[in-house]
């Protein structure tokens, strides 16, 4: 399975309170229970790199992002849109680069693959995808975060056990970033400066 799936209509899903009201009345499966969705941000601009196959940059240029508890949503105003699901999110983020202020996402290609598995336990680098999702609302991008945080939190990594929690812990002394030296007239790369703000503002999720 893919890690991003094309995707030409939404899936079901419900408000808090109506799953508060699903729940209280006991249903006969609550795996019939559609997803919750936590956020939606209307006017949202998204870019994944490399570029997903059968979606042009076209498409990505205005929609609407659905954060629910299943899986992350983008639908085009075209009718054309993906959804991922949590465990392919390795990486997210608040970036405040040149490019303005967004939500950037690192992919993992490898996730429902036959070797993803074995991949995780050699601790391989796995082929990643870029995706940046820049709302038109900039102020908005704090309640993304934190939406898109509480969902990836329900669907920890598979192949994560407790005996990598102390992996959790950054020791900043001995960080596989590289350290920025450079004057006032250098620039970070948009990466670095994602990767800054990781270390200065904490605004760091592991899932």
């Amino acid at each position: 399975m893919p890690a991003v799936n094309l995707i030409t209509a939404l899936p079901n899903f419900v408000t808090q309170e109506e799953h508060t009201a699903l729940v209280a009345s006991t249903p006969n499966s609550f795996s019939d229970i559609p997803a919750v969705i936590k956020h939606k941000e209307e006017n949202v601009t998204v870019t994944l790199d490399p570029p997903l196959e059968n979606f042009s940059n076209e498409n990505a240029i205005q929609g609407t992002l659905y954060v629910l508890t299943s899986a992350l949503i983008f639908m085009a105003t075209n009718g054309t849109g993906f959804s991922i699901e949590y465990p392919v999110i390795t990486l997210h983020a608040v970036s405040r680069g040149e490019s303005g202020p967004s939500i950037y996402c690192q992919l993992d290609e490898s996730f429902g693959t036959e070797n993803a598995a074995a991949v995780a336990d050699d601790d391989a680098v796995t082929d990643m995808r870029e995706l940046t999702i820049v709302p038109q609302n900039a102020q908005s991008l704090e309640t993304i975060f934190e939406s898109l945080s509480l969902c990836a939190s329900l669907h920890p990594d598979p192949h994560d056990d407790e005996d990598d929690l102390d992996d959790a812990f950054v020791d900043l002394n001995g960080s596989p970033f590289e350290t920025f030296n450079g004057d006032e007239n250098e620039e970070l790369s948009e990466v670095g400066r994602v990767r800054s703000d990781f270390l200065n503002d904490n605004r760091f999720a592991p899932y």
